[in-house]
């Protein structure tokens, strides 16, 4: 059967291109070397692992493009992208070194001298050792990263409705984890649960058409990462299989990576009726993520949005459980820039994709955290997360 695709238009990738190339004849550069793996999915529409094996996306002024990847990749690049030119090494680090072979391929395409790259050669990723470009072409590269992160930020409406659609099965795992979650049950055990249901449903629904383009993730998912209990106080908790106790603030987290975009749809739950200072606690999470709603618009600044919330914490004397910035925006990558912060002067614009995420973190009490996604309209927000946000539906039975 033929099916229709979630995925990327073609002609938008091609106009991603096209917008890449301008860049470089503006520049008066003869070409760009891309090594980052969100990068390389963004122009090219090839998904990948990043390991110790380089893996490169060349174009030069000419616009004649190429990937560059190891052996065992090469069928994987000509099948998922459109690329005329898969150039490939043996393995790593073998002998010659893949760096010797990706010099040799720059200079058959006129790209070693004034030309632009996203860093001075491939990263270190598990243990990878090489020359950097520097070293390889006797010239540093000029940085493309701001140029490619500022292509990125303002989304498509095919890239909305990925993300759209990425809210649909978050919604959907997060249902279940909090159906699932009840005292005496480890967090391991109904993360699971809660995941693999959220998946197979999300499979029967559009399994003939979904790829998740994700190095890390394959499916929809939800769950806490440790933050339960005195955990939660943790924004960036890990998971420790613990075991729910009545009276637990637990914070949740839920997405599915389409075609590699992805929302994040976080709330605070708590197990049993709530304390007074839970209650109080709640409530003022619930107006730290008004008060960015209300800050978040086009024309201001990101740097606005969290000098309202900071606002609020100063206001009520809140400053003590305060421990990270209001948001950032997401799409490709689950952090992108720019970020809700006071040191970030970038202007919102339409079609923008943030999360908003302020918290509140109680060493002895927990953590209250909602995260909702939000997209920047031409005159407003819409705010495309739909769980409940209210003390009352987030209250597990016990």
């Amino acid at each position: 059967m033929t099916y229709p695709s979630l995925q990327i238009p073609q002609a938008e990738r091609q106009a991603r291109v096209d917008r890449l190339l301008e860049h470089i004849i503006d520049e008066a550069l003869t070409g760009v070397v891309l090594f980052d793996n969100f990068y390389i999915l963004y122009y090219t529409g090839f998904a990948f692992i990043p390991t110790e094996r380089p893996i490169a996306f060349f174009m030069n002024a000419k616009g004649e493009q190429a990937l560059f990847v190891p052996r065992l990749e090469v069928e994987h690049a000509r099948n998922d992208t459109k690329m005329d030119r898969v150039e490939y090494y043996i393995e790593y680090p073998y002998d010659p070194h893949p760096m010797v072979i990706l010099k040799g391929v720059l200079e058959e395409m006129g790209i070693y001298e004034h030309y632009g790259a996203d860093q001075d050669g491939y990263p270190w990723i598990f243990g990878y050792r090489g020359s950097t470009l520097s070293e390889l072409l006797g010239q540093s590269p000029k940085n493309l990263t701001t140029f490619v992160e500022d292509q990125m930020r303002i989304k498509s409406p095919a890239e909305i409705r990925l993300i759209g659609e990425s809210i649909k099965w978050g919604n959907l795992a997060h249902t279940l984890l909090q159906r699932y979650t009840r005292p005496g049950l480890t967090e391991n055990e109904v993360s699971l649960r809660a995941t693999n249901e959220a998946t197979l449903k999300m499979l029967d629904a559009i399994g003939p058409i979904y790829q998740s383009q994700n190095p890390y993730s394959d499916g929809a998912g939800a769950g806490y990462r440790g933050q339960i209990g005195r955990g939660a106080s943790i924004p960036h908790a890990l998971t420790g299989n613990i075991i729910f106790q009545p009276g637990d603030v637990v914070v949740s987290g839920a997405g599915a990576p389409i075609w590699g975009y992805n929302s994040e749809l976080e709330r605070t739950m708590i197990l049993g009726p709530a304390s007074d200072e839970q209650k109080r606690m709640f409530d003022h999470m619930l107006a730290l993520q008004d008060a960015a709603f209300r800050a978040l618009k086009p024309g201001s600044r990101c740097s606005d949005v969290d000098r309202a919330v900071k606002a609020y914490f100063e206001e009520h004397d809140l400053m003590p459980f305060w421990k990270h910035h209001s948001g950032h925006a997401i799409g490709l990558r689950e952090h992108e820039s720019p970020f809700l912060d006071v040191g970030d002067q970038t202007v919102i614009e339409p079609g923008m994709v943030f999360t908003i995420e302020p918290g509140l973190y109680s060493p002895g009490l927990g953590g209250f955290r909602h995260s909702d996604t939000v997209i920047i309209t031409e005159d407003s927000i819409e705010i495309m997360t739909y769980y409940p946000r209210d003390l009352e539906t987030l209250t597990i039975p016990v």
